[in-house]
This record gives structure tokens, sequence and C-alpha cells, in this order.
């Protein structure tokens, strides 16, 4: 993307009734002020971004009434943009051809916004603010940021010094910092307060004397400096800052000053959010006169003030005539300045009053238009009511209303909204969930702060939640403008019951036990059974018995009486009546409605399998149709749990995972999901590290361990599910896919100790695969101090044996140096046989079988018949007669049950007279058969095996218990 773009329109994305956004191109004309081409005559969407790019960097502008409103943070090398609408605008072009310095672009959907996330590639940058009723982003590639102003704010001298100026009713101080600070000036009653973001000692030797202010007194904190001047309240203040240097103005006329702008922000919990320019800091400070604890937040020049006093609950916003000052008798007032955003909150959000309090009072409502509920997210009965003039008279006598209404909030923002909150009460009533939404979103599009309206999010939610929007409803019942609200908690109560939170439903419907009586029938009906379902769930039958009895006195539809017939099922199977909870499950697995019946025919194949009257096969085949005849709830989760638990039964491991993981995949975010990871994770360990999968042919098993590896467990059980999965590789002599294994492990997964164990037994396997240069390099990356003993005896003696296989005798003979174990030994032993030191080579040979000739009865094994025919050739060679007499009359007597009898005969014979006319090359065919190489394999599998338990038989996975029957998913 070089150079200038042309000026083009890229998209437009439309939602529903009206919400808009578009996206426009534009070239930058400055190198460092851009300018925009824009049509002063063209109306802007409610999403308008436009982006122009010149040589230096690319700007994106978020302009229109919804764009205005956007905020951006960074988080490391990503840019978030919220933008307050969940219709995303069209940013395709932005994708497919991201400007220079930008990685990636995507969008995401968040709480009632949608966000555009923008990774930029490695050394960008970018800087954001706002300007001209827009919010801008500047994205630079790397090397092409601006850079930051030159010098340090705290001058050479280490202070900052202060010049008074008097003049008639009036002082001038003046601050001359080496470098732009941000500030904050406002007065505390007959104080005014001057807080830099910088810590400085203030040189006020020619501020003595302040005229008609009193004396100055100023203080250092750890990232700030504070200036505190008595000065009668009669006295105005002003700000004013150029370049480097502060001017505050005490007394006389003054200017007001470009003001700050806040808005309420209720798209999470409750918070005011302040458009601030060049905001830097919040500082905390105590008033050493009164004691109490109030922030400041600095910004930089030019000078910016909030002009009113306005006071909530929670806090109290000052007048300033730079930056902001807040008072709060809260000590969990959070202040965050971001940007040019100040954003103000405290848990669970701040204790504001409804947005339509600021509204115009509406006429007296019609006789016949629905009334508002004592609780926001309440819905109530005769809501639906269409009286005598029927459904479709009354429907249009509260649209015609609420159009006009909201023809006259396009002129006026603060038109009333009870004409509208009238017709979506009416649909809410009247079960029109889709049109109630649409109703809101409009209400929300045109004034976006009436998100934060209690009862217009409690609609909305309730209507979310009828037609299944699960998720949607959840966060509108999340909204900080119904915190505390009882109609709220019922609904998050039946919320987390669908979702398989049965302990968070229980603490939700407790929260609203004094709204539940005052919703219609159907829904006490729902609430009750999912109540019902959640106490037994929780261990509480009896409570369970009391809800259901609740549910059934209701006067509901056939569909939620099944409902609640499915829980007292469950009921009777948790009570141990089985057969009372089969016939009530067989009869509810009739019905023709999916999310009702697919849990009932769960609970019968449960029932009947518990029983014996179903195999596992024939359970397993019902099973795999269920899952695919109602999708993502708990009932799908409860069906996939008990379907892997009859494969692992079964031996079918390969379905039972693929059957897990696939589920945990797309359900991750329900509360059952953590069982499922559980049964997940169990399975594999059960495979791997239990022996499970020491019945499958290795090759198998290591396609399975492949297929699946990323549910290795990190730690020590990981690394050990490594190791015997490469045991089993090597017992097949699969030693590269064995190698492999272990190289991942060493290479990624470990340090110390536990890499130089792995990394020893790769280099073994890696010499087993006659690849000494590998084996070297594994031995030598691992290199640890304070090793055990053994292990480091192990190490050197590998060492040496890739050593002498590459042809580096002397340098294996160093490495071993005075090591005597056996294991040193045997490879100095070999090394002496490449040397020809035939005498050395073979009395080690014999040294290593010790006393092994007293052991007449038992034949020799092949490694240590190589290693007598081996020191026999030696003692021939070396023209050794003593010891080659004593080694024949020590084995003569295994001859006869050697497998290479004839080898071990002329071994142990000797040249018969043929001095001088025998050389090695002589024995050439006699030592070949004689291969300590294979010996020394053979050796290391069999510790190999002993380490991983590779000796032991193969264990059989413990079925994972059967999860308990699910909810139904809503109706």
């Amino acid at each position: 993307m070089a150079g200038p773009r042309s000026s083009t329109a890229i998209g437009r994305t439309t939602a529903a009734l009206g919400v808009a956004g578009t996206i426009a191109l534009a070239p930058i004309a400055g190198a460092v002020v851009p300018a925009f081409a824009q049509e002063a005559a063209a109306a802007l969407d409610p999403i308008t971004i436009r982006v122009g790019a010149n040589d230096g960097f690319t700007r994106i502008e978020f302009a229109g009434i919804v764009g205005s409103r956007s905020r951006v943070r960074r988080d490391g090398q990503t840019v978030v943009v919220r933008i307050g609408s969940t219709a995303a605008p069209d940013v395709s072009r932005l994708k497919v051809d991201p400007p220079p310095g930008v990685a990636k672009v995507e969008t995401r959907a968040a709480l009632d916004a949608t966000e555009l996330v923008i990774t930029l590639a490695e050394g960008s940058d970018a800087r954001t603010g706002s300007a001209d009723g827009a919010v801008w982003l500047n994205l630079y590639p790397a090397g092409a940021a601006p850079a930051a102003p030159a010098g340090a704010a705290v001058p050479a001298g280490g202070a900052v010094p202060v010049i008074a100026t008097k003049a008639a009713e009036q002082v001038n101080l003046s601050f001359a910092w080496g470098a732009p600070v941000g500030a904050a000036v406002f007065r505390r009653g007959d104080a005014v307060w001057v807080v830099f973001d910088t810590a400085a000692r203030m040189d006020m030797s020619k501020a003595s004397d302040l005229g008609v202010a009193g004396d100055a007194r100023w203080a250092v904190g750890p990232d700030y400096t504070a200036i505190r001047i008595s000065a009668p309240e009669a006295l105005s203040v002003s700000a004013k800052g150029e370049g480097a240097t502060w001017t505050v103005t005490i007394g006389g006329p003054t200017a007001p000053p470009a003001s700050v702008v806040i808005d309420r922000d209720d798209t999470g919990d409750t918070a005011l959010v302040a458009s601030m320019a060049g905001a830097t800091r919040t500082v905390w400070l105590t008033d050493p006169m009164v004691g109490d604890r109030f922030a400041a937040v600095t910004a930089l020049a030019p000078g910016k003030g909030f002009a009113d006093t306005r006071r909530t609950i929670d806090l109290t916003l000052l007048p300033t005539a730079q930056g902001m000052a807040i008072e709060t008798p809260t000590d969990d007032l959070s202040i965050k300045a971001e940007g040019d955003l100040v954003t103000l909150s405290r848990p669970g959000g701040l204790l504001l009053s409804p947005p339509s309090m600021a509204l115009e009072a509406a006429e007296p409502a019609h006789a016949e238009a629905p009334g508002k509920a004592k609780f926001p997210a309440l819905i109530l009965s005769e809501w639906g009511d269409a009286g005598e003039e029927g459904f479709s008279t009354r429907y249009r006598k509260l649209q015609d209303a609420a159009a006009l209404e909201a023809i006259a909030a396009s002129d006026n923002p603060r038109a009333p909204i009870e004409a509208r909150l009238a017709l979506t009460r009416f649909l809410v009533g009247s079960g029109l969930g889709f049109e109630a939404i649409g109703v809101v979103n409009a209400m929300f599009a045109k004034t976006p702060s009436l998100q934060g309206e209690p009862e217009l999010r409690g609609l909305r939610g309730a209507a979310r939640a009828s037609i299944g929007r699960l998720e949607e409803a959840t966060l509108d019942f999340s909204s900080g403008a119904l915190a505390g609200d009882p109609s709220t908690k019922v609904w998050q109560g039946w919320l987390a019951a669908e979702r398989g939170d049965w302990g968070e439903a229980r603490r939700a419907f407790a929260g609203g036990a004094a709204a539940i009586d005052d919703f219609p029938p159907i829904w006490r009906a729902r609430f009750g059974a999912a109540h019902a379902m959640a106490a037994l769930e929780t261990g509480d039958l009896d409570a369970s018995k009391s809800l259901l009895a609740y549910s059934f006195s209701q006067e509901a539809p056939a569909a939620d009486q099944l409902v609640a017939r499915l829980v007292q099922a469950r009921l009777f199977e948790l009570e141990g009546a089985t057969d009372r909870a089969l016939a009530v499950y067989k009869a509810i697995g009739r019905a023709p409605l999916d999310g009702i019946a697919t849990p009932a025919k769960l609970g019968v194949i449960r029932i009947e399998l518990a029983k014996g009257t179903l195999t596992p096969t024939a359970a397993a085949a019902q099973l795999e149709q269920l899952k695919w005849r109602w999708r993502g709830d708990a009932t799908e989760l409860s069906v996939i749990r008990t379907l892997g638990g009859l494969y692992l039964s079964q031996g079918r491991y390969r379905e039972a995972l693929d059957a897990l993981r696939g589920a945990g995949k797309r359900l991750g975010d329900l509360p059952g999901a953590v069982e499922l990871q559980t049964d997940l994770s169990n399975a594999f360990r059960a495979l791997f590290l239990d022996g499970a999968a020491d019945g499958l042919q290795p090759v198998q098993a290591l396609a399975l361990f492949y297929d699946f590896r990323d549910l290795t467990p990190v730690g020590a059980d990981g690394d050990e599910m490594v190791r015997r999965l490469a045991r089993r590789l090597v017992d097949v002599d699969l030693l590269d896919q064995a190698a492999e294994l272990l190289k991942y492990q060493v290479d990624n997964r470990l340090e110390g100790v536990a890499k130089a164990q792995v990394a020893t037994t790769l280099a073994t396997v890696l010499l087993m695969d006659r690849q000494p240069e590998p084996a070297l390099q594994a031995i030598w990356a691992s290199r640890t101090t304070l090793l055990p003993t053994a292990l480091n005896a192990e190490r050197r003696a590998l060492e040496a044996r890739a050593l002498m296989d590459l042809g580096r005798y002397d340098h294996a003979l160093e490495t071993l140096a005075d090591d005597r174990s056996a294991e040193a030994q045997q490879v100095r032993a070999d090394i002496f046989w490449k040397q020809e030191n035939w005498a050395g080579a073979a009395a080690l040979y014999e040294s290593r079988l010790g006393d092994r000739y007293k052991d007449t009865a038992t034949a020799l094994t092949p490694a240590e018949e190589s290693q007598v025919i081996r020191a026999g050739v030696g003692y021939s060679l070396a023209r050794d007669a003593g010891a080659l007499s004593r080694l024949s009359r020590n084995y003569a007597p295994f001859k006869g049950r050697a497998r290479s009898a004839a080898a071990l005969r002329i071994a142990l014979d000797g040249l018969d007279g043929m001095e001088g006319a025998a050389n090695a090359q002589d024995f050439a065919g006699l030592t070949a058969g004689a291969d300590t190489f294979t010996g020394w394999v053979n050796q290391m599998k069999t510790q190999l095996r002993e380490k991983t338990g590779g000796n032991r038989a193969a264990a059989t996975p413990a079925r994972p218990t059967a999860p308990a029957a699910a909810a139904p998913a809503a109706g």
C-alpha cells in the first residue's frame, strides 16, 4: 500500500432500523497535519469510517453519532477500537489491504458493541486522539513514528523556575518546564491547586509575593508535583499552556476554557467517560487542611477544563481551569486515563440516575397503553391483552404513537420515550421478541445514552431470552443499569440453568425471590422447573420436589409441563425409583420436541444400560444418532460424555477421543465443558500413562498420540507419556519416530535435570540408530550442574560411545578418564578392540563376565557368547597363551549349548600351532557373529523398558462417571 490512496467509498453495512456504517478512503495532503477531503454537505451515517494515507502514516477516523463515541485502547502490539453498535461496519478493504505497519485487521462482537482489532507489525506504532467531532487513529510503519519531544521535562538546574507577575486584582504564575508536561488546575474551597504529571522541585524564589493570593506550598510525589495556593474564593482561576510553559492566572477576567465533554457509558458496568484530549495521568492527593482524598487528571496543552459541578452518589466532578478534579466518598473509585478518554467507574458500576430522567415529561398515557412494571425486567400478563378492539388495531395504535415519538426524537434528543416503551411492552407481552428487539435497537441507535435505561435493557433481555438468544440476553442482564434488580436475578437464574451452571442458577433464583410471583404463569412454570433442576443437581431433593409442585400449579402449555415432568423423572432416578423414571422418560421421549425428547431418550439409555437390558454396543449406536438430534447446550454435553465413556469401555479409543474433543471445542464456554475436558484428559492419561494403549500395536499407538498430542498434559506426566511411547517405538525398531518424540521434549518442554534425563534417552536411541553426531549434540546441549552421579556416568559412557563411532578413540578414552563403572568398561573394551589393543580388550571382556563360568547349568546369552568369543580371539592375537588357557578351561563346558558353537570352539582353542601365520583378518568372519553392538542395543532396550514400566501388564482405563441428565433447552 505505497503512496496516497484515491478517495473511494468502499463499503456500507446497514443494520436493523437504520443503524448503518460507512468507510471511505481519502488522501492525506499534508505530511504533518493531514487534511481530509470531505463533502461538507454530506450527512454522516451513524458510523462513518474515513481512511487517508500519505507516505508517512495512515489515519483512520471514526465519525457519526455512534462512531464519534468510539473508544481506543492499546495492548502491546494490538490496538482495539470499540464502536458502540452491534452492526459492524464493512472493513473488508482494510482486512484485504492493511495499511503499512499493520499485520492484520479483525472485527469481533462485544457487549452491545463491535470491536475493530488492529494488530501492528513489528516496530510499528500508533497514536490516537479526537478532533472535529471524530476519533482518529494514526498508524505509523516501522521507523516512521514521530519522535518524542526532545529534552527532559525538568530543567538543567533540577528545579522548575516559578515567576509571579502581579497586576491589579490578579497574579500570574509562570511555570517554565524543560519540555511539555500535563497539568490540572482547579479550586477547592479557599485554595487553588496546580498539579503536574512530572516530579520536580519548584524554585519559588521569584514567586514569594503573590499579591491578591496567599502563600503557596508545593510537594513532590513519585510521579507528580502538586502546588497548593491560598486564594479567596471570589478570585477566578484560569490556565494557559504554551510549549513547555504553563501560566496560571488567579483573579481578574478569565476566558472559559475548551470544555471537557462527559458522557455515561452503559455498555458494561455503568461508568462516566470524559473526552479530554491529551489526558496523561491520574494523581491521587490528600488535602492537608481537610484530610480528604481526591484525584486530579492532568492533560497536555492547549488548555481544556470542566466548567460545571456534577454530583452523583459515588463522586463529584469539580469545575476546573485545566484537566479534571474528582472528589469521592468511596475507596474503590477507578479513574483511568487512556488516550483522549478518561473513564470513571467502580466495581459493579456507578450509581447513576436513569437516562430517562433527563428527558421531557411525556403526555399522560392512554388507559389502554401497557403500564410500567415495578421491576425493569418484569413481564406483566396484561401487556399482551389486545382487548375488545383486537390485536391488529391495538398494535397499529401503539405503533403509530411510537412512530410520532421517534420523529420528534430526531429533532429533540430530550424527547420522551414513553410511547416507544409502551409498544415494546406490548410486543414482549405478546411473545413478539424479534419485533421488540428491533424497537429497542432503534432507540439505542438514535439515542445511545438510553443504553443505561434499566427498563429498556430489561425488556430487550427478556425478548432475547424468549427467542433463544441466550448469550445476548446474558449480556443485557449483566448491564450495570440492572444491578440489584430482583427480576433480573430471576432471568439470570433461568439462563444459568439453561447453561447447566446449577450453582449459579440457585444463587440467582434466590436473589429474585421477591419478583418471581409477578411474572405470567407460563414463565413462572419455566422458572420453577429450571430452579427445581438446579436444586436437584446440587443435591437438594426436598427443595426440588417443592419447586416442581410450584411449577405444576401454574397454567402452562403442554411443552412447559413436559419440561417439568422431565425434571421429575430425573428426581425419580436419583431416588432409586428407576422403573417410574424409565416410564416417564419413555413417555416424554415420544414428544415431537427435540429439546425435550433428547434428554429423555438419554435417560432411557442410561437406565437400560445400568439394568443390563441394553448392550453397550447398542447404546453407543443410539447415542451416535442422539448426538445429532439436539446440539449446542448441556444436553449435547451429557450425550457426548456418556458416549465417550461407552467407547472407552469397549476399547474404541479413537472414537472416544474424537467425540470428547469435538464437543469440547464447540461447547467450551458451557459450565459442563469442564467435566468433559476432565473426561478427555483422563482418557488420554489412561491410554499413554496408565498403559491402556499398550494393547495397541506401536504404530497404532503412535498414530493415536500424534492425532491427539494437543491433549498431552504439561509437566512431568506429559513427559513420562512421551518417554513411554518412545520406548514402545524402540521395541519395534522405529528409532527415527522415537527420536523425533524425544527431541521435541528436549527442545521445547524441559529444562535442567529433567532435560538432561530425556536428552540421555534421546542420545541412546540415536546411537542405536547409528547416528553418533546427533547423539553428541543431544548430550552437549543438555549439560547442566548438579546431575545425579548415576546419570553423569551414563551420559559419560554414551558420549564416549558416540566419539568411538566417529573414530575419535583417544578423545573417547579421555572422556571416560578414570571411570570404572560397568558402562564405561564396556565402552572402553570396544574402543580397545577397534584400536587393535587385543590384550586390553580381551582382559576387559573377560572381566565383564566375572564368575559367569561357575554357572554351567545355564547357557550363555548371545551377549555373553560375544564377549567370550572376543576375549578368546583377543588373547590369541595378543599371543597370551596363559590367559587363553584359563579362558578355555573356564568356558569349555558351554560349547555344547552355545548358539554359535563353532565360533566359540575356535575362539577357545586358539591358534593351535599357527603362530606367525594368523592375524586379525583371519578372525574377521569369526568375530562378525560376535558383535557387541547388538548386545548393547538389547541391553539398552531392556533398561528403557524397566525405566518406563514396559514390563508390566497393560491397564484397563476406568470408564468416566456417567453425567447427570441435562436440563432441556428452552423451547
